[in-house]
């Protein structure tokens, strides 16, 4: 995956082209710099990072060249991307996850989304009938291969069992 998602662009603040985005992002630290690109939409197009502010819930962003709302406002409702390389960070995104099957000893289902929990994350698994929630912490997970499209769990009784 090329792209990483880092939030959701959901208005406009203002009359001078600053953007609302929701964003859960874990590096939104260091992608949301002056200078930093970002990449808005379906088509990807790219934003150049000319203030950061929080305000709220919302992190608050202009972009170089954006100096009025009808510059930015057609994009409005789109989702914030960054390029993969453009962080140097050796660890695995939550996107990496997605679309993975999952295992223990057998399989289990696959990665649909992550969701986000106040003291941790959570798988959310699907199957053809079934969706399950296994907890995103380091101890439960034995390996992932990016390679394979797979992540192995250690076997818990009561986390994935049927009954």
């Amino acid at each position: 995956m090329d792209y990483i998602y880092v939030g959701k662009y959901v208005n406009t603040h203002g009359l001078k082209g600053e953007i609302r985005v929701i964003s859960n992002f874990a590096y939104k630290n260091i992608v949301f710099q002056k200078g930093f690109t970002v990449y808005i939409g379906k088509d990807k197009k790219e934003f150049t990072i000319a203030s950061y502010r929080k305000h709220k819930i919302y992190d608050m962003l202009t972009f170089v060249g954006v100096d009025k709302i009808e510059d930015i406002e057609a994009y409005k409702g789109m989702d914030v991307f960054i390029k993969r390389n453009s962080l140097k960070i050796d660890k695995l995104f939550d996107e990496d996850y997605i679309g993975l099957d999952v295992y223990t000893n057998r399989y289990i289902g696959k990665v649909y989304t992550i969701q986000k929990g106040k003291y941790q994350d959570l798988f959310v698994v699907k199957d053809a009938d079934k969706k399950i929630l296994i907890p995103k912490v380091d101890d439960l997970i034995e390996k992932v291969s990016l390679k394979d499209n797979k992540i192995w769990i250690k076997e818990i009784r009561g986390l994935v069992d049927e009954n």
